[in-house]
């Protein structure tokens, strides 16, 4: 299992959205982070861009979807480009219904959780999912500082993960950086969403390549790795 960098192009030039994508080309995923100012106090893109985007890159787009009502907008995401799919649960209507629709279009389902929505209450519904994603920040704006708090819930997913013997990516988003990755990837995440830690460094392709061997590196010692 190698973990994965997954830039966020929150963090990109908008006005030079496809040179910022082919500044990452050897990351394993391209996170777009789409908001509509109403699930989140902010308003980032939509499905124009991100059909734009997938014929301007060949790294696959992982697309997050903080917005109300997925269960209608979310399979058109797949339709735009998208090569996963994330919708947030506490909007979500029916997510089991979703993630297969989100599968049957040919992507893969994930789903997301808000820093104060508990993953409990969900055991039963990880085996409709490729990925989950734990927040690490309140969604809404890139730059925020790392919610260690998270780290118990991040641990406590991936056992519920491991005891299930599931093959599920586990996702971090939020103050993702060189500081804080090894701490991430420790507790149990192998796919890391990182904005200004990559686009904010002078070489993005560098960044994207620390932070891999960093997440390795911490995971070849992880226990949860090796118990299981």
């Amino acid at each position: 299992m190698a973990p994965q960098i997954s830039p966020s192009i929150l963090s990109a030039d908008f006005a030079r959205l496809a040179e910022e994508a082919k500044a990452v080309e050897g990351a394993d995923w391209l996170h777009v982070d789409v908001m509509d100012n109403h699930f989140v106090p902010n308003l980032t893109l939509g499905v124009p861009v991100v059909e734009s985007l997938a014929r301007a890159t060949d790294t696959p787009l992982d697309c997050h979807l903080m917005i109300e009502a997925p269960d209608r907008w979310a399979p058109q995401y797949v339709e735009a480009g998208a090569d996963s799919v994330t919708f947030h649960v506490e909007a979500a209507t029916a997510p089991v219904r979703l993630a297969r629709e989100i599968r049957a279009k040919g992507a893969r389902a994930s789903m997301a959780l808000r820093p104060a929505t508990p993953i409990e209450p969900y055991e039963d519904l990880l085996p409709e999912l490729d990925m989950l994603l734990i927040m690490t920040v309140e969604p809404g704006f890139g730059g925020q500082a790392f919610l260690d708090i998270m780290l118990p819930k991040i641990r406590r997913t991936r056992e519920l993960i491991s005891k299930h013997g599931l093959e599920l990516w586990l996702q971090v988003d939020g103050g993702v950086s060189a500081s804080t990755i090894e701490r991430c990837a420790e507790a149990g995440a192998d796919v890391f969403v990182a904005g200004s830690a990559v686009y904010g460094a002078s070489d993005p392709a560098e960044a994207v390549r620390a932070l891999r061997e960093q997440a390795g590196a911490s995971m070849a010692k992880a226990s949860w790795l090796h118990d299981h």
